[in-house]
């Protein structure tokens, strides 16, 4: 059971989310290409490499997630990398100290999406990402009492499930939502790529 969360945990967890969109890469960008530019296999996976990359590098937890964060940003792979950059880059700012109970964990995160939500004004039910993202987040704000196993399990569980929900949306962002009904029937890619992340996380600390 673990209770704690250090850096070598997180560089895991990230490694593992890297190896999941890998995996997955050629899905996501047919996923992508159905309603947008059929680019996000390869923009996830190039903003997942340049983090873990920066990850392997890192000594204290704060740091390493500020340049993780700048590691994503200056990638140059559209909306995904600033994104994804925005949320670490916030989620080090909600850190103090290299070893986090869940209650620290859930505060890291909830800063995090703050951070990110100054970045986008996509909500759930837009068919973005945070379908995925908001949901899961949530799901470790609610299990602060619980184990890391089991707040990473629900989380990846409500983010699979903000996944599955963005295939009967019509989007309101990015070039998708130039195709109105069109789009009903089809799954977020961005979603569908958090969601892999985030079960990546769950199998890394069980």
């Amino acid at each position: 059971m673990t209770t704690s969360l250090t850096l070598d945990h997180l560089k895991a967890m990230f490694a593992a989310g890297l190896t999941a969109v890998t995996e997955a890469k050629e899905e996501l960008s047919s996923l992508d290409a159905a309603t947008g530019d059929g680019d996000h296999g390869t923009a996830i996976c190039q903003a997942m490499t340049a983090i873990c990359n920066t990850a392997d590098k890192g000594t204290d937890l704060k740091q390493s997630l500020n340049d993780m964060g700048f590691a994503a940003m200056m990638e140059s792979c559209g909306s995904t990398s600033t994104l994804i950059g925005a949320l670490l880059l916030g989620m080090s700012d909600g850190v103090d100290g290299n070893e986090l109970s869940p209650a620290a964990v859930a505060t890291m995160f909830n800063s995090g999406l703050a951070n990110l939500r100054q970045q986008t004004k996509a909500d759930i039910g837009d068919k973005t990402m945070m379908d995925a993202l908001i949901p899961a987040i949530t799901a470790i704000d609610t299990h602060q009492g619980s184990d890391l196993s089991t707040m990473f399990n629900t989380a990846a569980k409500a983010a699979a499930d903000g996944r599955d929900a963005t295939k009967d949306m019509v989007a309101k962002f990015g070039r998708a939502r130039n195709l109105g009904d069109r789009v009903i029937g089809h799954t977020d890619a961005g979603a569908t790529s958090i969601a892999l992340i985030f079960q990546a996380f769950a199998n890394s600390l069980d």
